[in-house]
């Protein structure tokens, strides 16, 4: 799928699929620029990429953005790692993103979708996503700085 946007005709593109993806520019954003993921490892990165649903946003061939879903592709998913480089952003590319994965047939047919997020709420509420409507039935095992150098 191509994306022109705005008059300068920039080749901006998506692509889906772990073999479509550039495992080292997903990995340089969260490692070093996520708040997230910080310091996480090159194989944790691949081995998840591995093992979700991916999409990555390109210009000119170059990744420079990015989003997961971790999905059984029938009831559930979870979206993970959703990023557009700091130089591409302001120009609709999240929200092309988000378009693109929300026109998945199975993704509309998902029971539950979820993410957790410290920002761009205004980005996921147009989607449908709110908050948790029974928190007190989620848990969790949280390790946030798994990834930290000691």
């Amino acid at each position: 799928m191509k994306i022109n946007i705005g008059d300068s005709s920039p080749h901006y593109s998506i692509k889906e699929g772990f073999n479509a993806m550039d495992v080292q520019a997903v990995h340089k954003f969260l490692s070093e620029e996520s708040y997230w993921a910080a310091q996480i490892p090159f194989e944790i990165v691949k081995n998840s990429l591995k093992n979700s649903f991916c999409v990555g946003i390109f210009y000119n061939d170059r990744q420079i953005g990015f989003a997961r879903l971790v999905t059984d592709y029938t009831t559930f998913a979870y979206l993970a790692d959703v990023y557009i480089e700091q130089e591409h952003r302001g120009r609709g590319l999240s929200k092309m993103l988000m378009d693109y994965i929300m026109e998945k047939e199975w993704v509309k047919n998902l029971r539950r979708f979820a993410l957790a997020t410290a920002d761009a709420h205004s980005l996921y509420s147009r989607y449908g996503f709110v908050p948790l409507a029974k928190p007190e039935r989620f848990m969790e095992i949280n390790r946030p700085d798994i990834y930290k150098v000691k």
